[in-house]
């Protein structure tokens, strides 16, 4: 017999589109880390697999040389989602504040960003497609917040106006 929790759950898991799901077999060959190197920086991040099947995103921001930033992107068939509102990822980080970037189009210049905190623990996060403003080498655009009608690209990125070393872990990244 069927009850609220049962069809809530079955709601929520035909509703969900799984982006990315790591485990000790994935392969990372469409992740690609950018470093602040592009402009002159001297960050480094690194991005691997862990023992147990993690992503894992790593190393150190540098603020030398007008640095400031390292990031992990993600290449993704272009996609028109549906019946989705947001990004849930399920993240343990190191305390420290990150992005999680989308890029609808693959010739925009410009990402879409949702700021989150980690706790040090394992955690789930929710973005709001709503919440996610436009915004092109540190600078918000003046146009509307992303819409999910299109998803090309999606990337974790850390630029707190530090040097810092960080460690981000990523389980599953999907939208509901």
């Amino acid at each position: 017999m069927f009850n609220y929790l049962t069809t809530l759950f079955f709601t929520t898991m035909i509703a969900s589109t799984l982006l990315f799901d790591f485990t000790k077999g994935s392969s990372l060959r469409t992740w690609n880390v950018v470093d602040d190197g592009v402009m002159g920086g001297r960050s480094q991040g690194q991005f691997k697999l862990s023992e147990e099947g993690h992503g894992v995103f790593f190393g150190k921001v540098s603020l030398e040389n007008n640095g400031g930033f390292s990031s992990v992107r993600h290449y993704l068939e272009a996609m028109q989602p549906t019946n989705s509102s947001k990004f849930v990822l399920r993240i343990k980080g190191d305390g420290k504040a990150y992005q999680f970037r989308a890029k609808a189009g693959s010739n925009d210049y410009y990402s879409y960003i949702g700021e989150f905190s980690t706790s040090g623990e394992w955690q789930v996060i929710e973005i709001p497609f709503s919440s996610m403003y436009p915004a092109f080498r540190g600078r918000t655009l003046n146009q509307p917040n992303y819409d999910g009608r299109e998803l090309t690209e999606i990337a974790f990125l850390i630029g707190n106006k530090r040097a810092e070393s960080f460690r981000l872990e990523m389980d599953k990244i999907e939208m509901q």
